[in-house]
């Protein structure tokens, strides 16, 4: 059941008439030699993580140790609550979750890196907010992330997920790809339909750098987080919708490596450029 590429992954999925998390969950017990009953306690593990970071947060949020963020996930929250967001209701959840959860990563707390810890509120945000308010069961919500992480592998063995080989285009345009085909399963949309999701989610951010003031991964990391919620959640309605994308997955995930390669050094996590390289990220940098 392994698979180099989308292309091996859609053929065995359509030949064995399963979705893209069975495919995955067959890999990781034949592959990694995981039993069943050992992958079911990880993914377990690993949800209860997600949730805890999705939500501490807005009940008791810390400042950062860089001092950049800490309060504006829970601020989010409560002005989704108190008023009519222009982002809908579930969408407003999933921007405050993924903003908690890089509160989280830049407080020393534990996330789960998704695929990586600048990324790390995108999957939970997106996929944990769908779970609450579509109802959605545990083992919907286990097979949305087994399903991101056969699309985070893919772009791993391809591509890249590092900010400072690829740019932010690399991290979260990575996680936002992968919560987009995470979606579209969750909600019944089909396996091509995945792909074309998380391949649409890669061009909307292709060309994304990586910036970090003061050198931090926290801002403008956290709302770009949100930004790959945002975008996860476009992609994964227009597939369901049967929007499709003339690219094929595999050949966005070249270009992002060429176009990651092709970003300058001081765009690529140094700090040296963008938001970082500003008067005032400079400033920042210094206190």
């Amino acid at each position: 059941m392994d698979f180099k590429n989308s292309a091996e992954l859609l053929s065995l999925c359509e030949e064995n008439e399963i979705p893209i998390s069975e495919v995955m969950k067959m890999r990781e017990m034949t592959e990694g030699g995981l039993s069943e009953i050992l992958l079911r306690q990880k993914m377990k593990r690993v949800i209860d993580i997600m949730e805890r970071g999705t939500h501490e947060p807005l009940v008791s949020p810390q400042k950062s140790i860089g001092g950049l963020i800490g309060g504006e996930a829970k601020r989010a929250a409560e002005f989704a609550r108190e008023s009519t967001p222009i982002c809908g209701t579930t969408l407003s959840k999933a921007l405050a979750y993924s903003m908690a959860v890089l509160e989280v990563n830049a407080t020393m707390g534990l996330i789960v890196a998704a695929p990586t810890a600048g990324s790390s509120g995108v999957v939970p945000g997106a996929l944990i907010a769908v779970k609450e308010e579509y109802h959605l069961s545990e083992e919907c919500l286990e097979k949305g992330l087994i399903n991101a992480s056969a699309i985070g592998y893919l772009l791993m063995r391809n591509a890249s997920v590092s900010g400072a080989e690829a740019g932010c285009q690399a991290e979260v345009g990575a996680a936002s790809a992968m919560a987009a085909a995470a979606l579209v399963e969750m909600l019944g949309g089909t396996v091509q339909m995945s792909l074309e999701a998380a391949s649409i989610a890669i061009s909307n951010l292709l060309g994304l750098v990586c910036d970090p003031i003061a050198g931090l991964v926290e801002a403008p990391c956290q709302s770009r987080n949100a930004i790959g919620v945002s975008n996860a959640f476009t992609c994964a309605q227009l597939a369901l919708s049967g929007v499709r994308h003339p690219i094929p997955f595999d050949e966005m995930a070249e270009s992002m490596y060429k176009v990651g390669r092709s970003i300058p050094y001081e765009l690529r996590e140094t700090a040296m450029g963008g938001n970082a390289g500003t008067p005032t990220g400079c400033s920042l940098c210094s206190k």
